[in-house]
């Protein structure tokens, strides 16, 4: 089995100029204090130039709208704009559209509403309109969307949706909230749920706050372009029944053909701010004096600089596969792949920016670097899209798979021995004779 990451020679030269283009054009944005029509209209030409070069909403397949660059491209792309977040507005790719275009788009190719297609999915792509996806709970599901209790019962050609949502990100913002809500109560667990498009603006909706969050503390954060996380109320709030994403059922495995590539691209900009603090912490080693040598000389650090480094390839490559064997495999056959990265890179972002928080001292722990934001996003990282404790359980399951119990264990040295004897018996009474 070949694992292959490399790239044509023509994608790595797009590589290169994002390398550039979001290092010269884009991490400036970051230290500017820009309200929301300023940072837009900066943003505008540099949109037109992603555009230009044919990487915009490249997360999508052609035929739904993308530039169809596949996950490991993805990745490599996403490695590149997380270093910032503003990377992934400019690039058209930003959570949570991104993930909402992908749900309608498979949402399209399963029902046939080609309408949601000019409709909703378009402006999407085109940064027209903004999303929000609207399925966590504050009083039954978190880590577990079985337990949902938002309801949707048809009236008519109509849907009445009934319920409470929290930490619906970008909801305050949004032009659409794609609820994930129990149409079914009766079916078995996974087929319960559906999805449905609920504009911001129908009546019955109630944004009533965004909650204030260790990444976003007492305010909202629409710096890069995100509303926070919205807590919701939906009050008899009525839309019509073709609002609904893909069929009635779908909501689970629509909810996996979202966040699997979700999670990958995810992990990949984690490298990207992962990087970006570990340059941080090698160029403090080298220019801060103290205690009578180079802080570069201490054991202490190079232990932080070589495990830093080790994480990352660590995360990087696993996060490749995952990507690659998502191309070609599909996201089911790579759920192993994806839950390990989730919570392995998780833990490594949040390590190495600790670590370049420590070697700068105060100045890391101030405002004057970026580190202190990057380290309470890093601390979201071990939460959204499920949490670690989640992931662990599914890689466990799945590895538990390709074994069976086993009375007497199956390396037990005299079970071994005799099983061994009796397979080489002739050999070993020959051997045995010539003495």
């Amino acid at each position: 089995m070949a694992w292959d990451f490399s790239t044509e020679p023509e994608f790595e030269e797009q590589l290169a100029w994002m390398r550039d283009f979001v290092r010269d054009e884009i991490c400036p944005l970051e230290t500017l204090d820009l309200d929301e029509a300023t940072r837009d209209a900066i943003l505008a030409p540099l949109k037109e130039q992603v555009k230009a070069r044919g990487l915009w909403a490249a997360h999508l397949p052609p035929d739904l709208g993308g530039q169809g660059f596949g996950q490991v491209r993805l990745g490599l792309m996403h490695e590149i704009l997380g270093r910032t977040p503003y990377g992934p507005v400019a690039f058209g790719n930003n959570a949570p559209d991104s993930g909402n275009a992908e749900l309608l788009a498979h949402g399209i190719a399963a029902s046939g509403r080609d309408w949601q297609r000019e409709k909703w999915l378009e402006p999407l792509l085109d940064g027209r309109i903004r999303s929000a996806f609207s399925m966590t709970e504050p009083d039954t599901a978190g880590s577990d969307p079985t337990l949902l209790a938002t309801r949707a019962v048809r009236h008519g050609d109509d849907w009445v949706i009934d319920g409470h949502k929290w930490f619906t990100s970008n909801g305050s913002v949004a032009d659409i909230l794609v609820a994930m809500v129990v149409t079914d109560p009766d079916a078995a667990p996974h087929a319960r749920a559906s999805m449905i498009v609920v504009p911001a603006d129908a009546p019955g909706v109630e944004i009533v706050r965004d909650v204030a969050t260790l990444e976003d503390p007492g305010r909202t954060d629409r710096l890069h372009g995100f509303g926070g996380h919205a807590e919701i109320r939906y009050h008899a709030v009525r839309v019509p029944y073709e609002n609904l994403v893909g069929n009635e059922g779908d909501g689970f495995k629509l909810a996996q053909l979202r966040l699997g590539p979700g999670r990958i691209h995810h992990c990949m900009r984690w490298l990207g701010q992962a990087q970006r603090a570990l340059d941080m912490l090698c160029e403090r080693a080298l220019s801060r004096y103290a205690h009578g040598s180079l802080l570069a000389e201490k054991q202490t650090v190079q232990n932080w600089i070589a495990d830093s480094y080790a994480g990352i390839q660590a995360a990087r490559l696993m996060t490749l596969h995952a990507a690659w064997r998502m191309d070609r495999d599909g996201a089911p056959a790579a759920r192993t792949e994806i839950s390990a990265i989730k919570f392995y890179g998780a833990q490594v972002l949040y390590d190495v920016i600790d670590r370049a928080i420590q070697i700068h001292g105060s100045l890391g722990f101030s405002t004057d670097l970026p580190l202190e934001q990057m380290y309470r996003y890093a601390r979201a990282a071990r939460i959204y899209d499920g949490p670690d404790e989640v992931h662990r359980v599914t890689v466990a399951r799945q590895v538990l798979k390709g074994y069976r119990p086993a009375e007497v264990p199956t390396e037990h040295v005299p079970t071994r021995r005799e099983d061994a004897r009796k397979k080489f018996a002739a050999l070993l009474a020959e051997a045995e004779g010539g003495e």
